[in-house]
C-alpha cells in the first residue's frame, strides 16, 4: 500500500499541484478536496486518521502540539509532515516524492517530520 497525503488548509496549493504533476500516482488530496477550510486542527488530524492519509502542513506553531496531544491520548495517526514556508517548492516536492517512493506507510505512523530536511520529532508515550 502506498502512502497517501492530505494537504492542510494552510499548505501552499502549488506544492500539491507540483506533486500531482510530477508523480500522478501519488494520492495527494487538497484541503478543498477534503473540505478542510475552517476545520480545527484536532478534527483535521481525526479526519486524516480515518482516511489513512499523512497530513502535510505549514502549521508548525499549533499542529505539532495537537499531534502530540493526539498521541498522548492513545490515538494513532498516519503521520505528519511539517513543511517550512521558506523552503523552495521544488525541494519540498522532491522530498515528498522521495518519501512516497522509498517509504512504507508504517514507517510514518505516529511520526512527525519536517520537510524538506526530514528531521523527526520524538514524542514520548
Amino acid at each position: 500500500m502506498s502512502i497517501r497525503f492530505q494537504a492542510d488548509a494552510d499548505l501552499n496549493f502549488d506544492i500539491v499541484k507540483a506533486v500531482r504533476r510530477q508523480e500522478p500516482a501519488i494520492g495527494f488530496a487538497s484541503a478543498a478536496d477534503a473540505g478542510l477550510r475552517g476545520v480545527s486542527d484536532p478534527e483535521i488530524l481525526e479526519r486524516t486518521a480515518l482516511l489513512n492519509r499523512v497530513l502535510v502542513s505549514h502549521d508548525r506553531r499549533t499542529m505539532l502540539n495537537h499531534f502530540r496531544n493526539r498521541l498522548a491520548a492513545g490515538k494513532s495517526s498516519p503521520g505528519l509532515l511539517i513543511v517550512s514556508q521558506d523552503a523552495p517548492i521544488g525541494v519540498v516536492v522532491e522530498a515528498i516524492i522521495v518519501l512516497w517512493s522509498a517509504s512504507d506507510p508504517a514507517e510514518l505512523r505516529d511520526q512527525a517530520y519536517h520537510l524538506p530536511s526530514l528531521i523527526r520529532h520524538v514524542f514520548p508515550r
